[in-house]
């Protein structure tokens, strides 16, 4: 058997290699970093200063917008940093770091993204109780347990990922560094590794994803037994969730499922710049844009800000 080099540095394939499009990419995603901060941070202050949004529903849409400002900020500035230089290179700590991160805020999302389906459940089917169910206190408890967990979740793939060897000189075909596609650089036996992806993508996640859209079924058997004004109001309020929802699980689960996994082409990087960077964008503007109280929350604070 020939000897092998142990690598210390990996290489990430970014997302063009030609030169001409270099300064246009970093422009276009600088605007969309910029614009995601500013639209959740908007979100916010918005929900932190106007007493009418001092509710369950937007306490958690304001942990939202913080997990996406932090989401987005583990992988565009790295991207943007490399649009700069010729040869993108990371070290294996450098990027396993940034896989825990990562790791952290999608699970943080997915596991919000849960518990702001039971708060619509308990809003829609048992109205009379909401205050009582979802007091403050339940809501930072379920914030903080979710949040607990999110950092345990990552550690054990970060261990395994410890003990790995590099020696092959192939990049990693991605703009930052996915767990998936780290595996297939490493010369090391990987199969524990996989195995831990699936074990926990069927039992934890699934467990996630139940928790999420279980809840639908029920509230969409109480909605058809609502009056048609009530039902509107009713569905005006899971819409914006949903949508959230969908885009989030649809462009992972077609970023790390679909069936060409291993033929990292350019439709590859395209979702995965969907779920990591454009959703944390569209997330702001699709419940600014569909929820009426947070634009009349809006529209009172630039009329403070013009009278300032």
């Amino acid at each position: 058997m020939e000897n092998q080099t142990e690598l210390y540095m990996l290489v990430l394939s970014g997302l063009s290699d030609l030169p001409s499009l270099q300064l246009p990419l970093f422009l276009v995603f600088l605007l969309v970093y910029l614009m995601t901060l500013s639209g959740n941070l908007l979100i916010v202050l918005l929900i932190c200063t106007d007493s009418h949004l001092q509710t369950p529903m937007y306490f958690f849409l304001g942990t939202l917008a913080c997990l996406d400002m932090g989401y987005s900020s583990v992988t565009i500035p790295r991207m943007l940093f490399d649009f700069h230089i010729q040869k993108r290179l990371i070290s294996i700590q450098a990027c396993i770091t940034q896989i825990y991160f990562i790791m952290y805020f999608v699970v943080s999302e997915l596991s919000l993204l849960a518990v702001m389906s039971y708060d619509r459940y308990v809003a829609i089917c048992h109205p009379l109780h909401y205050t009582q169910i979802m007091h403050w206190k339940a809501c930072v408890l379920l914030v903080l347990g979710m949040l607990m967990v999110s950092v345990l979740y990552p550690l054990v793939h970060v261990l395994l990922l410890l003990k790995l060897t590099f020696c092959r000189l192939n990049p990693i075909q991605s703009f930052f560094c996915d767990l998936p596609q780290l595996l297939l650089v490493s010369c090391s036996d990987t199969f524990i590794n996989v195995l831990l992806i699936l074990i926990y993508t069927i039992f934890p996640g699934g467990g996630i994803f139940a928790l999420t859209f279980c809840p639908y079924i029920i509230i969409l058997n109480t909605i058809m037994k609502m009056s048609k004004a009530m039902r509107s109001k009713a569905f005006s309020t899971c819409s914006s969730h949903l949508t959230v929802v969908f885009i989030f699980y649809g462009t992972a689960l077609f970023s790390y499922f679909h069936p060409n996994a291993k033929d990292h082409s350019a439709v590859d990087k395209v979702a995965s710049v969907f779920y990591t960077v454009l959703t944390p964008l569209v997330n702001p503007l699709i419940y600014s844009l569909r929820n009426k109280i947070i634009k009349i929350s809006l529209k009172k604070a630039v009329r403070r800000l013009i009278l300032i």
